[in-house]
């Protein structure tokens, strides 16, 4: 391994990059504002309409957004426009603001850009069908409806957290979340009280 050392003269110290030297970080196809991922849209968009959601999560979500223009297409089948702009009347002055940028961002950038083409990334059918399946179980241990909005953040915040992949990862950890909600009533009533926020539940009993 000794070949791969650099050895420098006694006294002479390793010459350290200038502070001001442009470093590039090379962007991924996600990156781009125009390369919409369907999932996160319906994630964040299921984070703004959870009731009683906490400051830092609205913020976090409609942050997420801002970096996003989704195509008129998108706004019309994931109905989020609707989302945000009701979110535009929330008591907090900061989250209401940022929503208000948000929506204005993209009404600006669809009128003038109504023609210009955005790349959509959407679940296959076979993972769709999985996921349905993952919702009806923990709606079930849960002891709610499958529709409500906290299944659906349950779920999304659980594909999220396993890379947006129906894997091994994925199903152990939507098991241990109904074995959680069917044998442990503390659990259960913290998630429907909203006193364990998705996130932390999630990632308490990831696998």
């Amino acid at each position: 391994m000794d070949k791969f050392v650099v050895r420098l003269p006694k006294g002479e110290t390793p010459k350290q990059p200038k502070s001001d030297e442009r470093v590039y970080k090379q962007a991924t196809i996600e990156s781009l504002r125009r390369v919409v991922v369907i999932e996160d849209i319906l994630r964040y968009k299921s984070t703004l309409e959870l009731p009683e959601q906490s400051k830092e999560n609205l913020l976090n979500a409609l942050t997420e957004l801002s970096k996003k223009i989704p195509s008129k297409e998108v706004l019309r089948s994931t109905k989020i426009g609707h989302t945000v702009n009701k979110v535009r009347k929330h008591p907090d002055p900061e989250v209401s603001s940022l929503a208000a940028k948000v929506y204005t961002d993209w009404r600006t950038f669809i009128e003038e850009n109504s023609n210009k083409p955005s790349i959509e990334v959407r679940s296959d059918k076979q993972s769709e069908g999985l996921r349905s399946n993952a919702r009806r179980l923990l709606s079930e241990a849960l002891e709610v409806k499958e529709d409500s909005g906290l299944i659906d953040n349950i779920e999304r915040e659980v594909f999220h957290q396993s890379s947006r992949l129906v894997s091994s990862s994925y199903r152990r950890t939507v098991r241990a979340l109904v074995f959680a909600f069917k044998h442990n009533p503390d659990v259960r009533g913290q998630v429907k009280d909203g006193k364990l926020s998705i996130s932390q539940l999630v990632s308490k009993y990831k696998k």
